[in-house]
């Protein structure tokens, strides 16, 4: 079984910044990617960040030189520093992981939590 949980989001003013953490826990070898999702109501929930185990990051173009991206592989955590937030940042943030289990690549998801940036 494995656990995925992110944690501090929350309601900050447009220009402001957030960090938000995940941990995975449980029975599992190792965890190759990491990465970060949103879905803002009525939109398809999109990867906006990922990282993988040597920590080599990407990000989509409306976050890049906003967020950062980092893991702490020894701690099976990750997180994301998101700063010049913008109102249109305003969406649920997930976490994701693909981590090994008996030899095996298996995705799991985080319950997500809420960002929302007023203007």
């Amino acid at each position: 079984q494995v656990h995925v949980a992110e944690s501090g989001g929350g309601l900050v003013q447009a220009g402001g910044s957030l960090r938000l953490s995940c941990v995975a826990s449980g029975s599992f070898s190792s965890i190759d990617f990491m990465g970060w999702y949103r879905q803002a109501p009525g939109q398809q929930r999109e990867l906006l960040a990922q990282i993988t185990n040597s920590g080599s990051t990407n990000y989509i173009p409306s976050v890049k030189g906003r967020f950062t991206m980092s893991r702490d592989n020894a701690k099976n955590t990750a997180n994301l520093q998101m700063n010049s937030l913008k109102p249109e940042d305003t969406a649920v943030y997930y976490c994701a992981v693909k981590a090994f289990v008996d030899g095996h690549l298996y995705d799991y998801w985080g319950q997500g939590t809420q960002v929302t940036v007023s203007s």
